[in-house]
């Protein structure tokens, strides 16, 4: 056996291995050399049969595969302790709108299908696509069954369901492909805990037929006498309340008009991937950090950003803004008239003024920076909200006061860089550099060539996850056709293709893991812009010649498992 490794986009390498256990020891060698400093890597996300190197020195794919190589081939990966925890029990309802459809693709009956599930005993593997969400090994063999071709837009929160040698508990409402079996009362993912969720990585799962629903049951992650494994992904809130602004701010503005989905956001979460959580953040980083230093915040400051739609606000206070990003027509409206607010420039909004914003004209997300940032709740370290997971403060709405914290404020200074490329409007061609692969095997020659010859078009239906883009059917190559790729870590600007065709360009609340082939990433220096298409733009992608594709034998090395 052999492993395969794959640069996907300019600052991530994916490593495919054979099997499941296999990825775990591989994830466990790489975990060691980076708390041993002999490798830099922002993130390791460990999946059904690849681990996925993040940032440090991924940032030179080329350089990272070599230097991996060597690392793997030490077999420096410890062996799998087993769990300290007791089994957690989970009982099921099973009335699953899929499970005659399960007893149908593997030939038993509807109860053999459930006597098979509950005599299993699982292992939580590794956690990913939505907070708390972790797949689940070891059960039947004979329940190894593929997900629905077109995933569901709505799963209840609590589905037990299957896909592939995989059982899942959805920890809230999301989109979803798996097999349902059926229901649980058992929660999951709660933030409010010390440890969000209930299953962690090493944990022992069993589940328990029940004949009908009862009230819900207190979540447990373990026994009262906790092992330091089990604490061991534990993720700890900063030294302020939570639940609390800081002491040291009070309301300074308040929302008139709130806009389509106007949100408070900073740097993002870090180190929570293990509980099937992403960065998230500002969805146009330059622009935030712009905003920040305008306005002489720290550099996680958090900030407004605005989408579609007309927003207004009050000054309940005096307050120094700066507006970044996307170009929008800003009034400020006082006692003494009405005058222009500049962009990219620091100004002050006097109590009792009005800011107001129009609709994008050019580009989609605009940065609002208030000097001292906005002092909202922390959730897993960050005041982001993400729209994938539902973390953090909620949507901006009308009547709502912000506080304003006056902590940390740095003197003004303006950043050293190149004037940022054209926004996008809608009805204009926009370009992005993409690196093909880590996945363009699993595509036919035709459709690379139409990945990067053809005009895409941004739908309606794309926000923070990802950008929809609809044009010309992507069709796979005859042998991955009716294959499923195995979960596997993703990464901000993948650009993945589900069954119908049509490609996804991941935004940074994009899901840690993914069922779906990466076909290209877009270059790094320009997802923000990608962050920029306005619904109706056109997108055009140009392979770069740095693109590291894994069918190029330059970048497809493979080396020795650690198992062979």
């Amino acid at each position: 056996m052999s492993v395969t490794m794959r640069a996907a986009g300019t600052s991530a390498v994916l490593i495919e291995c054979g099997d499941l256990e296999e990825a775990l020891s591989t994830c466990r060698t790489l975990t060691n050399a980076v708390e041993a400093g002999h490798l830099a890597a922002d993130d390791l996300v460990p999946a059904a049969r690849t681990v996925l190197v993040v940032g440090g020195e991924a940032h030179h794919p080329r350089r990272l595969i070599s230097k991996l190589e060597r690392l793997i081939a030490s077999k420096s990966g410890l062996e799998i302790q087993p769990s300290t925890c007791a089994d957690t029990l989970v009982p099921v309802v099973y009335e699953g709108d899929d499970l005659e459809n399960v007893a149908n693709l593997t030939g038993l009956s509807i109860q053999h299908v459930i006597e098979r599930h509950t005599a299993a005993s699982y292992t939580v593997a590794f956690t990913g696509f939505a907070p708390g969400f972790a797949y689940l090994s070891g059960g039947d063999p004979l329940l190894n069954v593929p997900r629905h071709g077109s995933p569901r837009l709505r799963i209840r929160p609590g589905s037990v369901g299957i896909a592939g040698q995989f059982s899942g508990i959805y920890p809230r409402e999301s989109p979803g492909g798996w097999q349902i079996l059926g229901f649980t009362e058992r929660v999951m993912w709660d933030e409010r805990r010390e440890q969000p969720a209930a299953l962690l990585l090493g944990n022992r799962v069993r589940f328990l037929a029940k004949r009908e629903h009862t009230e819900a049951i207190n979540p447990a992650t373990c026994t009262a006498e906790r092992s330091s494994t089990c604490a061991a992904d534990n993720t700890k809130e900063p030294t302020d309340n939570p639940n609390t602004t800081s002491t040291q701010a009070r309301a300074k503005l308040k929302v008139l008009k709130p806009g389509l989905q106007s949100l408070i956001e900073d740097v993002g979460r870090s180190g929570v991937t293990g509980l099937g959580v992403g960065q998230s953040g500002a969805a146009t980083p330059r622009a935030y950090r712009h905003a920040n230093r305008l306005v002489g915040n720290r550099p996680n400051a958090a900030a407004i950003e605005l989408c579609a739609g007309e927003f207004s606000l009050e000054a309940l206070a005096d307050a120094v803004l700066a507006i970044t990003g996307a170009e929008r027509s800003a009034r400020i409206i006082g006692p003494l008239g009405t005058r222009t607010a500049p962009h990219d420039a620091a100004f002050r909004l006097s109590t009792g003024e009005q800011l107001t914003l129009s609709s994008p004209q050019r580009g989609w997300r605009t940065i609002v920076g208030v000097r001292g940032g906005i002092a909202a709740p922390h959730s897993l370290g960050s005041r982001s909200y993400d729209s994938l997971a539902k973390l953090g403060p909620q949507p901006l709405v009308s009547g709502q006061e912000l506080a304003i914290s006056t902590e940390e404020l740095q003197a003004v200074s303006l950043p050293d860089s190149p004037d940022p490329p054209r926004l996008p409007v809608s009805g204009e061609r926009t370009t992005l550099r993409v690196l093909i692969g880590p996945r363009d095997n699993w595509f036919d020659s035709d459709s690379l060539a139409t990945l990067t010859s053809a005009t895409w078009e941004v739908t309606p239906h794309s926000d923070r996850v990802g950008v929809r883009l609809t044009g010309p059917f992507l069709t796979r190559a005859p042998s991955f056709i009716n294959r499923e790729l195995p979960s596997e870590g993703m990464v901000l600007g993948g650009i993945q293709v589900p069954p119908d065709g049509q490609p996804v360009l991941f935004l940074v609340d994009h899901p840690v893991t993914g069922g779906y082939p990466v076909i290209a990433v877009v270059h790094e220096d320009d997802v923000e812009l990608a962050a920029q298409l306005q619904p109706g733009c056109f997108v055009a992608f140009v392979a770069t010649e740095a693109s590291l594709s894994p069918m190029n034998d330059q970048e497809d090395s493979t080396c020795p498992s650690p198992r062979s």
